[in-house]
C-alpha cells in the first residue's frame, strides 16, 4: 500500500513540476511575444488607463488627456492642435503614434526606465509610472509667426538658433488637427480617411520628412566649397565665367535671370543669383571638393534625428561635369529639407561651426522634476571660419542690395539668399520658393536665429524672384519674433 501511496506522490509531484514548468514559460519565456500579440487586449488597456504626460512649448502645455469613459479610458487633446501638429504629432488609440508623440513614447506614457524609482523597477512589477513631461525647445512666437505667414500655403518653415542648435520653430503647411485621431470610432475613421485622401497631404511634416530641390539657395554651400577649396580667393574679382555658360559635354546653354552675369565676381552672383557664374564654379572646385562640402552641412547625413526621424536631403557623389553643374545651382538630383537649409544657414552665421539640431530641451517626471536634458553638441565645422565670415558678408548683401531686400530688419543685421527651383517633368512645374536667412540684433554678438522657408505653390515670374517676394516676408517675420525673444 505504501508503495502505491509513493508511486501517485511522484506522480503528484512530476504533475506540479510540470505546471511550474509551463508557468515559467507562458510568464517568463513567452511573456514578450504574448504581450506583443495582437490578441491580447491588456497592454492596449494598460497603456491607456492613466493620462499621458504633456509636451509643453515656452513652460505651457500644448497637449492634455481626457477621461473618456470606455475601456480605452484616456484620449489625447490637443491645444492649438494645427499650429503644433509638426512638433506634436499625434498619439492615436486607432492608428498609432508619430513624430514626438512616437519618438518619446515612453517618456510620456509612464513606461521609460528613466522614470522608474529603482533599476529593472517596470520589468519587475510589470507596471508604469505616471505619465513624464516633455519640453521642447520650440517658442510660441516664432512658431505662431511661420505658422500666420505661410497662411495655409503649402509649405514649411525650419528656424533654429544657431549658436546651440535649439529649434525654434517647425510648421509644415497645410496643417491639421491631431486631436481628430486620437479617440476610437466612425468620427475618427472618417478623419483619418480625409487627411490621407487629401492632395495637400495635411499628415506630411514638410520641415522635416519632405526633401526639395532647393534651387539658388543652394548656391551658398557651392560658394562654401568654391572658397574652401581655394577655386575662389578673392570674392570681389572676375570669376572669368563667361556668359551664356554651356553645360559641359552638352549644347545646352545654362540661362540667367539677372543681369551683369558676364565674368561675375563670387559676390556679385550671389548678390544676384547668377546661374552661370555658380553652376561653372561648381565644376571648378570639382565633385570631390563639392560633395565633401555638402556633407559637412548635412547633405547625405541618414541618422539625423531631433529625436523624430529626419530625411536624408541628398547630393549625389556620382555625377558627370552638366550634372554637377546643375548640381551646384541646386537642381538635378540635388534635395533638401527646410531643416537642412536652416542649418546650411545656422552654419554661416555661427562662424562656420555647426550645432546638432535639437527639439526635446528637457524631460521631467509627472512632479515637474527634471529626469534629463538635452545639451547643445558639435555636429560639423561646416567651413573655415574666414569662410564663414566671407559668406556672411555675401548673405548680408543679399539683403541689403541684392534679390533678398524684403527680409531687412532695422537695428538687425540680417544675410539672406533667395532661390526658386524648378521641377517637374520639363520644368513645367510651378517654382519652390526659397529662402534662407539668418539675423543677428545689433547689441548682440552672435545670431538669434537662422531660417529657412519653402513654399509650395509660389506664382514665379522669373527665378529668385518668388523667393525674395513669397518666403523672404515669411522668413523676416519669424526673424523678427525671435529676435523679440
Amino acid at each position: 500500500m505504501t508503495r502505491y501511496i509513493r508511486r501517485t506522490a511522484v506522480f503528484c509531484l512530476l504533475l506540479l513540476v510540470a505546471l511550474l514548468v509551463n508557468a515559467t514559460r507562458i510568464q517568463v519565456i513567452e511573456a514578450d511575444s504574448l504581450d506583443h500579440n495582437p490578441a491580447n487586449r491588456r497592454d492596449t488597456v494598460a497603456r491607456y488607463s492613466q493620462p499621458r504626460g504633456d509636451i509643453l512649448v515656452d513652460g505651457r502645455t500644448v497637449t492634455g488627456s481626457r477621461d473618456s469613459g470606455q475601456q480605452l479610458r484616456y484620449e489625447r487633446t490637443y491645444a492649438q492642435g494645427p499650429l503644433y501638429a509638426p512638433v506634436t504629432g499625434y498619439a492615436s488609440q486607432t492608428y498609432g503614434t508619430t513624430l514626438l508623440e512616437n519618438a518619446e513614447d515612453g517618456f510620456l506614457s509612464g513606461t521609460d526606465p528613466m522614470l522608474a524609482p529603482f533599476p529593472l523597477w517596470n520589468e519587475i512589477t510589470r507596471g508604469r509610472r505616471p505619465g513624464g513631461h516633455v519640453a521642447t525647445t520650440i517658442k510660441a512666437s516664432t512658431q505662431r509667426a511661420a505658422y500666420d505667414g505661410l497662411a495655409g500655403r503649402r509649405g514649411a518653415v525650419a528656424a533654429v538658433e544657431p549658436f546651440s542648435g535649439r529649434i525654434l520653430a517647425l510648421v509644415s503647411s497645410p496643417s491639421y488637427d491631431p486631436g481628430r485621431l486620437s479617440g476610437t470610432g466612425g468620427a475618427v475613421n472618417d478623419s483619418w480617411a480625409r487627411l490621407t485622401g487629401s492632395d495637400t497631404q495635411p499628415l506630411l511634416n514638410r520641415a522635416i520628412r519632405q526633401t526639395y530641390p532647393p534651387g539658388s539657395a543652394f548656391k551658398i554651400v557651392t560658394a562654401a566649397a568654391a572658397l574652401d577649396s581655394g577655386t575662389v580667393t578673392d570674392v570681389n574679382a572676375p570669376t572669368g565665367i563667361a556668359e551664356p555658360y554651356v553645360l559641359p559635354g552638352t549644347r545646352t546653354e545654362l540661362p540667367n535671370e539677372a543681369d551683369g552675369c558676364d565674368k561675375a565676381s563670387l559676390d556679385y552672383a550671389i548678390r544676384w543669383s547668377c546661374n552661370t557664374v555658380m553652376a561653372g564654379l561648381g565644376v571648378k572646385t570639382g565633385l570631390p571638393a563639392m560633395v565633401e562640402t555638402a556633407e559637412k552641412f548635412g547633405f547625405n547625413d541618414t541618422g539625423i534625428t531631433i529625436p523624430s526621424g529626419v530625411a536624408a536631403s541628398h547630393f549625389d557623389t556620382r555625377m558627370a561635369d552638366d550634372q554637377l553643374a546643375l548640381s551646384s545651382i541646386g537642381q538635378f538630383d540635388t534635395r533638401a529639407t527646410p531643416l537642412q537649409m536652416a542649418m546650411v544657414a545656422s552654419a554661416v552665421a555661427n562662424g562656420g561651426e555647426l550645432k546638432y539640431p535639437f527639439l526635446v530641451d528637457r524631460t521631467m517626471d509627472s512632479d515637474g522634476d527634471i529626469v534629463s536634458r538635452t545639451g547643445e553638441r558639435p555636429y560639423r565645422r561646416a567651413v573655415e571660419p574666414a569662410t564663414a565670415q566671407r559668406l556672411r558678408q555675401m548673405m548680408i548683401g543679399v539683403v541689403e542690395d541684392g534679390t533678398g531686400a524684403n527680409a531687412g530688419i532695422d537695428g538687425a543685421t540680417v544675410g539672406g539668399k533667395t532661390g526658386t527651383a524648378q521641377h517637374g517633368l520639363g520644368n513645367a512645374g510651378t517654382p519652390y520658393a526659397w529662402f534662407i536667412a539668418w539675423a543677428q540684433a545689433g547689441n548682440s554678438s552672435r545670431p538669434a536665429v537662422a531660417v529657412a522657408v519653402v513654399v509650395e505653390d509660389a506664382e514665379a515670374n522669373r527665378p529668385d524672384i518668388s523667393g525674395g517676394g513669397d518666403a523672404a516676408p515669411i522668413a523676416r517675420a519669424v526673424m523678427r519674433a525671435a529676435l523679440r525673444e
